[in-house]
């Protein structure tokens, strides 16, 4: 697919690298677009299930804003309007970095690990019945063999 106008030294998509493409971004899309209407019962996003996963694996069940803003791939403005939003509906709070008067931390409240607790396992389920168990075992093993080098890049040129 090229035009005069186009760079001729782009080296487009073979028909098979345009299939993986196209069914790597349909499945991106439906699975993330199915796992968010399996939270919505909890009135949770997916953005808002990843913030309680992770501040459920945390040291005290608390993190700093800014590795939690690292963690889950939003800026910081966007992730405080997130927090912002968690607060008022009891599932986090925000606390004062002792040793940096301009840090905050987010912190998991018990209503979050309540939430976090009861939602799980649903959450767990709805990946295994519309990912994991789809999979053949050994084709997992491939698919996780072949985008880890992927997901390794896409952190590496993020940093920079």
């Amino acid at each position: 697919m090229t035009t005069e106008t186009e760079d001729s030294a782009t080296t487009w998509l073979t028909e098979d690298e345009q299939r993986a493409w196209r069914i790597h971004l349909d499945v991106s899309r439906l699975l993330m677009y199915q796992l968010e209407r399996d939270l919505q019962p909890f009135g949770l996003t997916n953005n808002d299930y990843e913030i309680l996963v992770n501040l459920s694996e945390a040291e005290d069940r608390r993190m700093r804003m800014s590795d939690l803003a690292k963690s889950t791939l939003q800026s910081k403005s966007r992730l405080s309007h997130q927090i912002t939003r968690m607060e008022a509906a009891g599932f986090v709070r925000r606390e004062n970095c002792e040793s940096d008067r301009r840090g905050l931390y987010a912190v998991l409240t018990e209503q979050g690990w309540d939430t976090m607790r009861q939602v799980a396992p649903r959450h767990v389920a709805s990946v295994r019945e519309h990912f994991i168990d789809l999979i053949p075992p050994q084709d997992l093993a491939a698919y996780r063999n072949a985008l880890g080098p992927v997901a390794a890049h896409l952190r590496e040129t993020r940093t920079r």
